[in-house]
């Protein structure tokens, strides 16, 4: 059984993503005083006497809209209530009750599920005032008054909460590879997640940029266990205008930084743009294990060429990554999705993959036969020997007389001579030069 849930739900502007964040300890919601910031449900882990769970931030949910993007929001906040073990609503100490507030209740109880009420923005240190009282009316049990800022009462909210967690669940996540979907805008991001995960997980529509946050889906099938990371689409720095959208860059950076896989989406009917070298660039800054993926691939005009004509151009697009296997898919349909899990599977083994110190010197020994290493005025490089350091990437030491002569050309032709031995394919690989003895 995975993490219980707790979901954080609440009509917008009451504070829900600033105590989502003092809870977990970091910054991970976007926290901003223009309503609606929150769209899609924010995961994050945090633990309370002893306890592992996972929170869910939720976008403020508006009963009656018209409006595309807070319809959105509100059936993304009912799946967070479906999906939850215990739900938190947050009502703001400021403004009272609102009718809001009652018809949120009123859906809340319909659900079935424990809820646990937080007054927000308590901020005055003392006794509560009269006006905390009137959220007895919501008919949700007595109130815990909170301030969000400040932390204070927040002990009382999970010791609320914690009441109602299941009596025991399986809290290893060991074999979960995190797949991080990244990309332009409107490339198939979160419709590559729904398709996945068999449901609306993500919010989706044609406006570009509908996904500001980055949000985590956990799947589990005959390939394994994964956790699928929706981010917003990376737009050009220049495009980026407003503080909101500067901080769903932030969260991409952070959801690459903490996935094992990158899927970089790459939209079919566009081909390759320079943005898309920059979101690949991001995750080769971090050394981790890419997959091209081409979505779209069902609308494309296609003859018995088009396949291969496009994957040689992408190879000349992305040659400062030509180990990145390529995969024409499409989210709609669902094609090739599961070579896409054998691919993930593949590539992670890859970044994972720890060589011998025995077997590296003798590569290194049949590498400088067949190419002598380079030399300058006299002096020539000597390879002392060779060893992996790291995993993820695959980080290797080389010790040598005379770093200066170790040029990037050479680097590259140990690089390929270890690939054509151990594959490697899918993730970059990294060389750490070191001098040792005499230089001559």
């Amino acid at each position: 059984m995975a993490k219980p849930i707790i979901a954080v739900v609440g009509r917008p502007n009451v504070g829900k993503s600033t105590l989502f964040n003092k809870l977990i300890g970091k910054r991970l919601s976007i926290v901003d005083d223009t309503p609606g910031v929150t769209r899609d449900r924010i995961y994050g882990d945090t633990e309370w006497r002893g306890r592992k769970v996972m929170l869910v931030d939720t976008g403020g949910i508006e009963p009656k809209t018209n409006d595309i993007i807070l319809s959105g929001m509100r059936s993304q906040a009912q799946l967070a209530i479906d999906t939850a073990n215990v739900i938190i609503m947050v009502v703001d100490m400021q403004t009272g009750v609102t009718a809001t507030d009652a018809e949120i209740a009123s859906m809340l109880l319909k659900s079935g599920k424990p809820i646990v009420l937080c007054v927000n923005k308590c901020d005055r240190i003392g006794e509560v005032p009269p006006e905390f009282y009137e959220f007895y009316n919501l008919g949700l049990g007595d109130p815990i008054a909170v301030s969000s800022v400040h932390g204070t009462g927040t002990g009382d909210l999970l010791d609320a909460a914690y009441e109602f967690l299941p009596d025991t669940a399986d809290e290893s996540d060991e074999d979960v590879i995190n797949v991080a979907v990244i990309g332009k805008p409107n490339a198939g991001k979160s419709s590559l997640v729904n398709k996945i995960t068999g449901e609306e997980r993500s919010i989706v529509s044609d406006i570009a940029g509908t996904t500001r946050d980055a949000i985590d889906s956990l799947v589990e099938n005959k390939f394994g266990r994964f956790n699928f990371i929706d981010t917003a689409g990376l737009r050009r720095n220049s495009r980026i205008e407003d503080k909101i959208e500067k901080y769903s860059v932030i969260r991409a950076k952070m959801a690459i930084e903490r996935s094992d896989v990158c899927v970089i989406m790459i939209d079919g009917t566009d081909g390759f743009t320079e943005q898309d070298s920059k979101v690949a660039g991001l995750a080769l800054e971090e050394g981790k294990a890419c997959i091209i993926a081409v979505n779209k691939w069902d609308i494309v005009e296609k003859d018995g060429q088009t396949m291969d004509n496009y994957r040689k151009k992408l190879m000349n697009d992305f040659s400062f990554m030509p180990y990145a296997p390529i995969i024409f898919i499409s989210a709609k349909t669902g094609q090739r999705l599961e070579r896409l899990f054998e691919l993930i599977n593949y590539v992670r083994t890859q970044n994972t993959m720890r060589i011998s110190t025995g077997k590296l010197n003798d590569i290194l020994a049949d590498a400088t036969a067949r190419v002598q290493p380079p030399s300058d005025k006299g002096k020539r490089l000597k390879i002392y020997y060779i060893t992996q350091a790291s995993t993820c990437p695959p980080t290797f030491v080389c010790f040598c007389n005379n770093a200066e002569l170790f040029h990037f050309s050479y680097q590259r032709y140990l690089e390929n001579q270890i690939r054509s031995t151990f594959g490697l394919e899918g993730t970059p690989v990294r060389f750490v030069i070191r001098e040792r003895g005499d230089k001559n």
